[in-house]
């Protein structure tokens, strides 16, 4: 499922809020989450899974095309772990 998708979806499911308003309230909620994950938070949605930021150590890594060692500098990933719940229902329990 892709943004607008989702948007289209919480819109027909609540005819009460209009595209626009919906469209905000899906921005918001991202935003708040990349805000709290670029200050080092912890994200977590119950039943659905935590985000978290992960830092990965520089290192020296590989040209895959002439096998030249080049230096990778440190960086911080996004990590995502999924709830129980949503681990049960995918698995079908």
């Amino acid at each position: 499922m892709i943004r607008s998708e989702l948007i289209q979806k919480i819109a027909d499911d609540n005819p009460h809020l209009t595209q626009r308003d919906v469209e905000r309230i899906v921005s918001t909620i991202f935003e708040e989450i990349i805000h709290a994950m670029c200050e080092g938070n912890r994200v977590e949605l119950r039943g659905f899974g935590a985000f978290s930021v992960k830092k990965r150590d520089a290192r020296v890594g590989r040209n895959p095309r002439t096998g030249e060692a080049v230096p990778v500098d440190e960086k911080h990933v996004p990590f995502f772990k999924a709830g129980k719940l949503l681990r049960d229902r995918l698995n079908g329990d």
